[in-house]
């Protein structure tokens, strides 16, 4: 199974931690495309021109089976990128961590295309992530 990992990179200072916790779990089902969105913060990070980055990354998204998005802090990328997939027909799980006090975006929790979980710790998130996988056909 081919996994798109989505999570905001530009737009906050958004929890690596979790962001790498919940990738070494989406691997446990399939091949992670975007796994560097876990480690956006590193040194190491390759830069590419932003139009390489939009290219390259509708070319993985068309390529999955699903995307899985960390919603919690709101992210243009994210959206543009679960709005993709629905054109797309591929199921999106979003993953939002309630215990931040962020509000949810409507688009996001009002539509019922996406599949919308809730957690409060990174446990939860892990467990929502298998439970999910495990009503996927691989």
């Amino acid at each position: 199974m081919r996994i798109y990992f989505a999570g905001s990179i530009r737009g906050s200072n958004a929890d690596r931690k979790t962001y790498r916790i919940i990738v070494d779990q989406l691997k446990e089902h399939g091949t992670v495309l975007t796994e560097h969105v876990a480690k956006a913060d590193e040194s190491d990070e390759v830069e590419i021109d932003d139009k390489e980055i939009f290219k390259q990354d509708l070319e993985w998204l068309k390529s999955t089976d699903v995307l899985v998005a960390e919603v919690t802090a709101p992210s243009h990328g994210v959206g543009y990128e679960i709005g993709k997939a629905e054109e797309y027909g591929i199921p999106v799980l979003c993953l939002y961590n309630e215990a931040t006090g962020r509000q949810l975006s409507a688009m996001i929790n009002g539509n019922d295309y996406i599949t919308v979980k809730r957690y409060r710790t990174v446990q939860e998130a892990v467990k929502i992530i298998k439970e999910y996988f495990t009503g996927v056909s691989t």
